[in-house]
């Protein structure tokens, strides 16, 4: 089932409008259509706020089966779990998100690979949501705008950051890179 799908369904179940849904969330309504259709698929951020405007954990709308007891995605699987990837008209960031805990049921964190393409651009849209995010970095050089401050993160290097803060995070160098990215959004 689409991350599309699941949004409409739990509106359903929610007993909200779009319209209700989209001002909760601080969304157009055509974007939270686009979204349900599967026109759009959505970034982290809006995906983040739609899930808070709906009391639900950001993993409602990510989960596959659903497993009680650990999860394990062997090395060169998360290609094969779910992913979504973020190419948003104006944020001209391409970030390929696959999720490695998405069988998990309860989870309170969205552990994820990330490939991050070059977007060639200097003038990143910012976003921000609830909660926290950790960064590790596995393969290139990664540059993070998170305020008025600007981070460069090679491999090896990691970061923790406040996700209310307004960032970006993009490939640094104009070259592709590879991360774990760990995140937390109280529901």
């Amino acid at each position: 089932m689409s991350i599309g799908h699941k949004i409409k369904e739990m509106r359903s179940i929610k007993q909200l409008t779009r319209a209700e849904l989209a001002e909760r969330s601080g969304l157009d309504e055509m974007q939270v259509k686009k979204i349900e259709e599967d026109k759009y698929v959505p970034s982290l951020a809006p995906l983040m706020k739609i899930a808070r405007a709906m009391g639900v954990r950001l993993g409602t709308f990510l989960d596959g089966q659903e497993q009680l007891g650990p999860v394990v995605v062997r090395g060169g699987e998360e290609k094969n779990t779910v992913s979504f990837i973020s190419k948003n008209s104006g944020s001209r960031d391409h970030l390929n998100f696959f999720s490695l805990a998405h069988d998990k049921t309860g989870r309170n964190m969205e552990p994820f690979i990330v490939d991050i393409e070059p977007a060639g651009a200097t003038n990143y849209k910012l976003s921000s949501h609830e909660g926290e995010e950790f960064i590790y970095v596995l393969e290139g050089e990664v540059e993070i705008n998170y305020g008025k401050d600007i981070y460069t993160i090679k491999k090896g290097d990691s970061i923790y950051l406040d996700s209310v803060v307004l960032h970006n995070v993009h490939a640094g160098n104009n070259t592709p890179a590879k991360i774990l990215a760990v995140i937390y959004a109280p529901a």
